[in-house]
Protein backbone atom coordinates (compact mmCIF):
# COMPACT_ATOMS: atom_id res chain seq x y z
CA UNK A 1 0.00 0.00 0.00
CA UNK A 2 1.20 3.38 -0.84
CA UNK A 3 -1.01 5.69 1.45
CA UNK A 4 -3.33 5.10 4.04
CA UNK A 5 -5.07 8.02 5.41
CA UNK A 6 -6.24 7.33 8.78
CA UNK A 7 -9.65 9.49 10.34
CA UNK A 8 -11.15 9.21 13.86
CA UNK A 9 -14.71 10.41 14.14
CA UNK A 10 -16.40 11.38 17.25
CA UNK A 11 -19.70 12.87 16.76
CA UNK A 12 -19.25 14.57 13.71
CA UNK A 13 -20.37 12.29 11.32
CA UNK A 14 -22.08 14.55 8.16
CA UNK A 15 -18.70 16.84 8.13
CA UNK A 16 -17.17 13.23 7.95
CA UNK A 17 -18.90 12.02 5.27
CA UNK A 18 -18.28 15.81 3.19
CA UNK A 19 -14.68 15.09 3.71
CA UNK A 20 -15.17 11.71 2.43
CA UNK A 21 -16.53 12.89 -0.48
CA UNK A 22 -13.39 15.42 -1.58
CA UNK A 23 -11.16 12.44 -0.51
CA UNK A 24 -12.81 10.23 -3.50
CA UNK A 25 -12.32 13.02 -5.88
CA UNK A 26 -8.55 12.58 -5.01
CA UNK A 27 -7.17 9.35 -4.81
CA UNK A 28 -6.56 8.72 -8.62
CA UNK A 29 -3.63 10.88 -7.90
CA UNK A 30 -2.07 8.58 -4.91
CA UNK A 31 -2.24 5.09 -6.92
CA UNK A 32 -2.69 2.29 -3.61
CA UNK A 33 -4.22 4.80 -1.47
CA UNK A 34 -6.85 3.34 0.92
CA UNK A 35 -9.09 5.40 3.80
CA UNK A 36 -9.16 3.99 7.07
CA UNK A 37 -12.31 5.33 9.43
CA UNK A 38 -12.55 4.85 13.09
CA UNK A 39 -15.86 5.64 14.61
CA UNK A 40 -14.86 6.66 18.11
CA UNK A 41 -18.13 5.47 20.31
CA UNK A 42 -20.14 8.51 19.68
CA UNK A 43 -22.83 7.13 20.62
CA UNK A 44 -25.28 9.12 18.57
CA UNK A 45 -25.64 6.85 15.46
CA UNK A 46 -22.28 8.03 13.69
CA UNK A 47 -21.73 4.14 12.70
CA UNK A 48 -24.73 3.98 11.22
CA UNK A 49 -24.55 7.30 8.99
CA UNK A 50 -20.92 6.42 8.04
CA UNK A 51 -21.96 2.76 6.81
CA UNK A 52 -24.93 4.04 4.57
CA UNK A 53 -22.43 7.09 3.01
CA UNK A 54 -19.86 4.13 2.23
CA UNK A 55 -22.45 1.64 0.83
CA UNK A 56 -24.44 3.93 -1.04
CA UNK A 57 -21.23 6.05 -2.25
CA UNK A 58 -20.08 2.64 -3.35
CA UNK A 59 -16.99 3.43 -1.35
CA UNK A 60 -15.84 0.07 -0.58
CA UNK A 61 -13.29 -0.51 -2.14
CA UNK A 62 -10.62 1.86 -0.65
CA UNK A 63 -12.98 3.08 2.64
CA UNK A 64 -13.17 0.75 5.72
CA UNK A 65 -14.92 1.65 8.86
CA UNK A 66 -14.28 0.25 12.17
CA UNK A 67 -16.32 0.77 15.32
CA UNK A 68 -14.75 1.53 18.89
CA UNK A 69 -17.67 1.07 21.43
CA UNK A 70 -15.93 3.27 23.57
CA UNK A 71 -13.98 6.80 22.97
CA UNK A 72 -10.73 6.15 23.00
CA UNK A 73 -9.49 9.50 22.36
CA UNK A 74 -7.55 10.82 18.71
CA UNK A 75 -4.55 8.91 19.69
CA UNK A 76 -6.40 5.76 20.81
CA UNK A 77 -9.03 6.11 17.89
CA UNK A 78 -5.60 6.32 15.56
CA UNK A 79 -3.99 3.59 17.18
CA UNK A 80 -6.44 1.28 16.52
CA UNK A 81 -6.31 1.51 12.92
CA UNK A 82 -2.47 2.00 12.35
CA UNK A 83 -1.28 -1.20 13.92
CA UNK A 84 -3.15 -3.74 12.16
CA UNK A 85 -1.82 -1.83 9.05
CA UNK A 86 1.57 -2.01 9.72
CA UNK A 87 1.30 -5.69 11.44
CA UNK A 88 -0.34 -6.76 7.49
CA UNK A 89 1.24 -7.93 4.66
CA UNK A 90 0.70 -4.57 2.79
CA UNK A 91 1.81 -2.25 5.18
CA UNK A 92 1.29 1.36 4.12
CA UNK A 93 4.66 3.43 2.75
CA UNK A 94 3.08 6.21 4.39
CA UNK A 95 0.25 7.07 6.76
CA UNK A 96 -2.10 10.29 6.63
CA UNK A 97 -3.34 11.47 10.25
CA UNK A 98 -6.67 13.69 8.89
CA UNK A 99 -8.99 15.23 10.98
CA UNK A 100 -12.68 14.48 10.08
CA UNK A 101 -13.73 18.16 9.92
CA UNK A 102 -11.92 18.49 7.23
CA UNK A 103 -12.02 19.25 3.01
CA UNK A 104 -8.94 18.06 0.97
CA UNK A 105 -8.33 20.36 -1.80
CA UNK A 106 -7.03 19.20 -5.27
CA UNK A 107 -3.75 17.80 -5.01
CA UNK A 108 -3.35 17.31 -1.28
CA UNK A 109 -2.29 14.07 -1.03
CA UNK A 110 -0.67 14.32 -4.11
CA UNK A 111 1.73 16.96 -3.05
CA UNK A 112 2.30 15.42 0.45
CA UNK A 113 3.63 11.72 -1.11
CA UNK A 114 5.45 13.07 -4.26
CA UNK A 115 7.22 15.86 -1.73
CA UNK A 116 8.08 12.62 1.08
CA UNK A 117 9.12 10.83 -2.41
CA UNK A 118 11.56 13.22 -3.25
CA UNK A 119 12.95 13.88 0.43
CA UNK A 120 13.66 10.39 1.78
CA UNK A 121 15.21 11.90 4.89
CA UNK A 122 12.17 13.38 5.75
CA UNK A 123 9.51 12.11 8.34
CA UNK A 124 6.98 13.75 8.75
CA UNK A 125 5.30 16.29 7.05
CA UNK A 126 2.17 18.40 7.09
CA UNK A 127 -0.85 20.39 4.81
CA UNK A 128 -1.30 24.23 4.78
CA UNK A 129 -4.77 24.22 7.31
CA UNK A 130 -6.80 26.79 5.86
CA UNK A 131 -10.66 28.31 6.33
CA UNK A 132 -13.18 27.82 3.25
CA UNK A 133 -12.17 31.27 2.03
CA UNK A 134 -8.60 30.36 1.30
CA UNK A 135 -7.21 32.61 4.56
CA UNK A 136 -4.62 30.05 5.70
CA UNK A 137 -3.92 28.98 9.61
CA UNK A 138 -1.02 28.66 11.27
CA UNK A 139 0.21 25.05 11.21
CA UNK A 140 3.55 24.74 11.35
CA UNK A 141 5.14 25.29 14.97
CA UNK A 142 8.00 25.92 16.74
CA UNK A 143 8.45 23.87 19.93
CA UNK A 144 6.91 25.59 23.15
CA UNK A 145 9.47 26.66 25.50
CA UNK A 146 9.80 29.24 28.70
CA UNK A 147 9.81 32.15 26.47
CA UNK A 148 6.93 31.03 23.91
CA UNK A 149 4.66 30.20 27.31
CA UNK A 150 4.82 33.33 28.41
CA UNK A 151 4.93 35.22 25.15
CA UNK A 152 1.73 33.58 24.02
CA UNK A 153 0.07 33.97 27.70
CA UNK A 154 0.79 37.92 28.11
CA UNK A 155 -0.63 38.92 24.69
CA UNK A 156 1.08 42.25 24.18
CA UNK A 157 2.73 43.43 21.16
CA UNK A 158 5.51 44.58 22.10
CA UNK A 159 6.79 41.37 23.97
CA UNK A 160 6.04 39.28 21.21
CA UNK A 161 8.09 41.49 18.85
CA UNK A 162 10.85 41.00 21.71
CA UNK A 163 10.64 37.51 21.64
CA UNK A 164 9.82 36.78 17.50
CA UNK A 165 12.42 34.24 17.44
CA UNK A 166 10.46 31.79 20.38
CA UNK A 167 7.29 32.25 18.73
CA UNK A 168 5.37 29.30 18.85
CA UNK A 169 3.16 29.71 15.59
CA UNK A 170 5.06 32.08 13.28
CA UNK A 171 3.81 33.59 10.19
CA UNK A 172 2.39 31.11 7.39
CA UNK A 173 5.12 31.22 4.36
CA UNK A 174 4.02 29.78 0.90
CA UNK A 175 7.35 27.18 0.98
CA UNK A 176 8.04 24.59 1.80
CA UNK A 177 10.11 24.72 4.86
CA UNK A 178 11.31 22.69 7.89
CA UNK A 179 9.47 23.28 10.56
CA UNK A 180 9.54 21.74 14.40
CA UNK A 181 6.00 20.68 14.27
CA UNK A 182 2.93 20.40 12.27
CA UNK A 183 -0.73 20.04 13.30
CA UNK A 184 -1.90 16.40 13.56
CA UNK A 185 -5.38 17.88 11.52
CA UNK A 186 -3.41 17.15 8.31
CA UNK A 187 0.01 15.13 8.87
CA UNK A 188 1.69 12.75 6.89
CA UNK A 189 4.04 10.01 8.36
CA UNK A 190 6.50 7.74 6.91
CA UNK A 191 6.53 4.07 8.02
CA UNK A 192 9.61 3.59 9.64
CA UNK A 193 9.42 6.38 11.63
CA UNK A 194 6.37 4.60 13.26
CA UNK A 195 8.41 1.53 13.54
CA UNK A 196 11.35 3.42 15.05
CA UNK A 197 9.12 6.46 17.24
CA UNK A 198 6.22 4.07 17.93
CA UNK A 199 2.77 4.97 17.73
CA UNK A 200 0.46 7.93 19.30
CA UNK A 201 1.36 8.26 23.19
CA UNK A 202 -2.55 7.15 24.39
CA UNK A 203 -1.86 8.84 27.61
CA UNK A 204 -2.06 12.39 26.47
CA UNK A 205 -5.85 10.43 25.38
CA UNK A 206 -5.95 14.23 22.43
CA UNK A 207 -4.03 17.15 22.63
CA UNK A 208 -0.13 17.24 22.49
CA UNK A 209 -0.14 14.13 20.85
CA UNK A 210 1.31 15.36 17.44
CA UNK A 211 3.89 17.89 19.03
CA UNK A 212 4.88 15.06 21.25
CA UNK A 213 5.14 12.66 17.94
CA UNK A 214 7.15 15.17 16.07
CA UNK A 215 9.56 16.10 18.82
CA UNK A 216 10.36 12.23 19.29
CA UNK A 217 10.85 11.82 15.68
CA UNK A 218 13.20 14.31 15.50
CA UNK A 219 15.09 13.08 18.27
CA UNK A 220 15.44 9.64 16.34
CA UNK A 221 16.73 11.75 13.08
CA UNK A 222 13.58 12.57 11.34
CA UNK A 223 13.34 15.94 10.87
CA UNK A 224 9.44 17.76 10.25
CA UNK A 225 8.36 19.60 7.10
CA UNK A 226 5.45 22.23 6.13
CA UNK A 227 4.22 21.75 2.73
CA UNK A 228 2.19 24.51 1.96
CA UNK A 229 1.39 22.87 -1.92
CA UNK A 230 -1.16 20.22 0.05
CA UNK A 231 -4.18 22.31 1.26
CA UNK A 232 -6.43 21.24 3.42
CA UNK A 233 -9.52 22.88 4.50
CA UNK A 234 -10.01 22.55 8.75
CA UNK A 235 -13.44 23.71 10.38
CA UNK A 236 -11.09 24.53 13.37
CA UNK A 237 -12.67 22.92 16.70
CA UNK A 238 -15.42 21.04 15.10
CA UNK A 239 -14.06 17.18 16.17
CA UNK A 240 -12.81 18.58 19.54
CA UNK A 241 -14.83 21.10 20.90
CA UNK A 242 -12.30 23.45 21.83
CA UNK A 243 -12.88 26.69 18.95
CA UNK A 244 -11.41 29.93 18.87
CA UNK A 245 -14.26 31.53 20.81
CA UNK A 246 -13.28 32.03 24.46
CA UNK A 247 -14.65 29.52 26.68
CA UNK A 248 -12.90 27.96 29.77
CA UNK A 249 -10.49 25.56 28.62
CA UNK A 250 -10.90 22.15 29.74
CA UNK A 251 -8.85 20.34 31.91
CA UNK A 252 -7.50 17.48 29.90
CA UNK A 253 -5.47 19.96 27.56
CA UNK A 254 -3.70 21.53 30.44
CA UNK A 255 -3.60 17.63 31.79
CA UNK A 256 -1.82 17.09 28.60
CA UNK A 257 0.39 19.96 28.52
CA UNK A 258 1.90 19.00 31.35
CA UNK A 259 2.17 15.45 30.30
CA UNK A 260 4.11 16.80 27.68
CA UNK A 261 7.38 18.59 29.42
CA UNK A 262 8.01 16.36 31.70
CA UNK A 263 7.84 13.26 29.56
CA UNK A 264 10.18 15.34 26.95
CA UNK A 265 12.14 17.43 29.34
CA UNK A 266 13.60 17.72 33.00
CA UNK A 267 11.57 18.91 35.81
CA UNK A 268 13.19 22.27 36.32
CA UNK A 269 12.41 22.82 32.16
CA UNK A 270 8.49 22.09 33.43
CA UNK A 271 8.62 24.33 36.06
CA UNK A 272 10.09 27.31 33.92
CA UNK A 273 7.46 26.85 31.28
CA UNK A 274 4.68 26.83 33.69
CA UNK A 275 5.60 29.78 35.49
CA UNK A 276 6.33 31.57 32.23
CA UNK A 277 2.34 30.93 31.65
CA UNK A 278 1.57 31.68 34.14
CA UNK A 279 3.27 35.23 34.89
CA UNK A 280 2.35 36.03 31.56
CA UNK A 281 -1.39 35.20 32.54
CA UNK A 282 -1.00 37.17 35.85
CA UNK A 283 0.67 40.42 33.72
CA UNK A 284 -2.32 40.55 31.35
CA UNK A 285 -4.82 40.09 34.29
CA UNK A 286 -3.35 42.94 35.55
CA UNK A 287 -3.51 45.06 32.49
CA UNK A 288 -6.72 44.38 32.45
CA UNK A 289 -7.68 45.69 35.36
CA UNK A 290 -5.58 48.96 34.28
CA UNK A 291 -7.01 49.97 31.39
CA UNK A 292 -10.74 48.01 31.53
CA UNK A 293 -10.43 46.45 28.41
CA UNK A 294 -11.45 42.92 28.29
CA UNK A 295 -8.89 40.17 27.68
CA UNK A 296 -8.73 37.63 25.29
CA UNK A 297 -7.87 34.78 27.48
CA UNK A 298 -10.22 31.81 28.24
CA UNK A 299 -12.47 32.62 31.69
CA UNK A 300 -10.40 31.32 34.84
CA UNK A 301 -7.14 30.36 32.12
CA UNK A 302 -5.23 31.57 35.23
CA UNK A 303 -6.26 29.92 38.34
CA UNK A 304 -6.81 26.33 36.24
CA UNK A 305 -3.38 27.20 34.73
CA UNK A 306 -2.02 27.08 38.82
CA UNK A 307 -4.47 24.70 39.54
CA UNK A 308 -2.70 21.90 36.46
CA UNK A 309 0.92 23.43 36.77
CA UNK A 310 3.77 21.41 38.57
CA UNK A 311 4.04 23.45 41.72
CA UNK A 312 0.38 22.34 42.42
CA UNK A 313 0.13 18.46 40.76
CA UNK A 314 4.38 17.70 41.39
CA UNK A 315 6.48 16.16 38.96
CA UNK A 316 5.64 12.68 38.56
CA UNK A 317 4.15 11.54 34.53
CA UNK A 318 0.36 12.28 34.08
CA UNK A 319 -1.60 9.88 32.33
CA UNK A 320 -4.28 12.41 31.06
CA UNK A 321 -7.71 11.25 32.16
CA UNK A 322 -10.84 11.17 29.29
CA UNK A 323 -12.90 13.72 29.94
CA UNK A 324 -16.39 13.62 31.73
CA UNK A 325 -18.42 14.86 28.69
CA UNK A 326 -16.47 11.87 26.50
CA UNK A 327 -15.53 14.45 23.94
CA UNK A 328 -12.45 13.17 21.64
Amino acid sequence: MNLLVVIVNFRVAQLLVDCLHSIAAELSRVPGAKVAICENGSGDGSAQVLRAAIDDNRWQDWCTLTVSDTNLGFTGGNNLLIKPALDGADAPRYVLLLNPDTIVRPQAFEALVDFMDRNPRVGIAGSRLEDPDGTPQRSAFRFKSPLSEFESAVRLGVVSRLLERWVVAPPVVDHACETDWVAGASMIVRREVLEQTGLLDEDYFTYFDDIDFCFNARKRGWPTWYVPQSRVVHLVGQSTGVTTVPKRMPAYVLEARRRYFLKNHDPLYAALVDAGMISGLALARLRTALTGKAGSAPPHLLTDSIRHSVFMKGFQLNTVSPPSSGRA
